[in-house]
């Protein structure tokens, strides 16, 4: 935005610091005038003498008073006037200087250089808070960037796979007339399904975070009722137990992205149940002012150092891939985005028999 070229700040705070000097000084001066000189006596002065000699002059008078003042005080006052520029322009330029830091560090991170810091030394004020407030953001910033950067190049890898099979299977056939169509048309059909379910995958992520304007008061233990509806054919098919439980449990946000996050939690416990067809666990409770969403399911040890890893984008459970249920890995990610989204908090861990439990802590609706 193009702004005409004005006075700067430190010229302004100069002009004001002289002024305030001078209307300081000239109040003082004021209050001499007003009570001070005017209770002396104008006119000529006398006083008695020794009889018999004439009377003596009293001097000074008022006007003699003013008159040896008034340049002492105009002198006074030029003097506080470019004592107040002077000084002003100094004082200034020593407030201004963490400014002007912070300035340059954001024409810097303007640039594309998110990884400079500010690091203000000093005590706490409000220049220091600023500068710390920005630090913050420029490192969460870099944070998200690099995020969506190793999220692109992901995406692009994983949408590139079933193009690359697209194309080969496409040049195989071309290049063999004879060869079985209906076995083309079902591989590219198998392709296309996968090339689809990560399109729509990824729309949905990007959606997550981004909550609507109007929030309503949802209630978690209907919509853990409502996924495990949803997912019961798929957990009869695989031969595992799904369980619901809890109480009503109230909180505020979009009915739709926390039905998604619920939906998303319960199928992964019911694929990663595979393949020992055990148990999947839903649970909702109301926990010091939180509403606590739970989901639990048996399977295969979960490695610790996996446990941070399972809510990036397209990380997927070895013991998926193992068994064919690989998906397109966005499932806990979409999870974390519409946690963060409504203010709440994701806790993944291992249960020692095996399997994973995830926890959702958010904000409890108010009464």
């Amino acid at each position: 935005m193009g702004r005409r070229p004005g006075r700067s700040v430190r010229f302004k705070l100069t002009i004001s610091y002289a002024a305030f000097l001078v209307v300081a000084g000239a109040l003082l001066l004021a209050v001499v005038q007003v009570f001070l000189l005017r209770y002396v006596p104008d006119g000529v002065l006398t006083t008695a003498g020794p009889p018999g000699r004439r009377p003596q002059l009293f001097v000074p008078n008022r006007s003699d008073l003013v008159r040896a003042f008034a340049p002492r005080a105009a002198a006074a006052l030029a003097f506080l006037l470019v004592l107040g520029v002077a000084g002003g322009w100094f004082l200034a330029g020593r407030v201004l200087a963490p400014l002007h830091r912070i300035t340059a560090a954001t024409r810097t991170a303007a640039g594309g250089s998110l990884s400079h810091r500010i690091r203000l030394p000093g005590r706490a004020d409000e220049f220091r808070e600023l500068a710390d407030s920005f630090d913050a953001m420029l490192a969460q910033l870099e944070s998200h960037v690099a995020e969506q950067r190793r999220f692109a190049a992901n995406a692009s890898h994983e949408l590139r796979t079933p193009l690359a099979i697209t194309r080969a299977l496409l040049d195989v056939a071309r290049e063999d007339p004879r060869r079985d169509t209906d076995d083309l048309l079902q591989r590219l059909g198998v392709v296309n399904a996968r090339a689809v379910e990560l399109t729509e995958a990824l729309l949905l992520l990007s959606r997550a975070d981004r909550l609507p304007a109007t929030l309503e008061r949802v209630d978690l233990s209907l919509l853990a009722e409502e996924a495990a509806e949803v997912l019961l054919p798929l957990a009869e098919r695989h031969g595992t137990t799904l369980e619901t439980c809890g109480e009503v449990t109230p909180t505020t946000g979009s009915r739709a992205l926390l039905l998604q996050m619920t939906t998303n939690l319960l199928h992964n416990a019911l694929v990663h149940n595979l393949p020992s067809r055990g148990t999947a666990r839903v649970s909702t409770a109301s926990v010091d002012g939180s509403a606590v969403l739970v989901v639990e399911n048996t399977g295969e040890e979960v490695p610790a150092e996996l446990l941070p890893t399972l809510t990036e984008p397209f990380q997927r459970g070895a013991e998926r891939v193992r068994h064919g249920h690989a998906g397109v890995g966005l499932g806990l990610a979409v999870v974390q985005s519409v946690v963060r989204a409504h203010g709440g908090a994701l806790t993944l861990s291992a249960r020692p028999g095996g399997g994973l439990r995830v926890e959702v802590r958010l904000p409890t609706a108010p009464r």
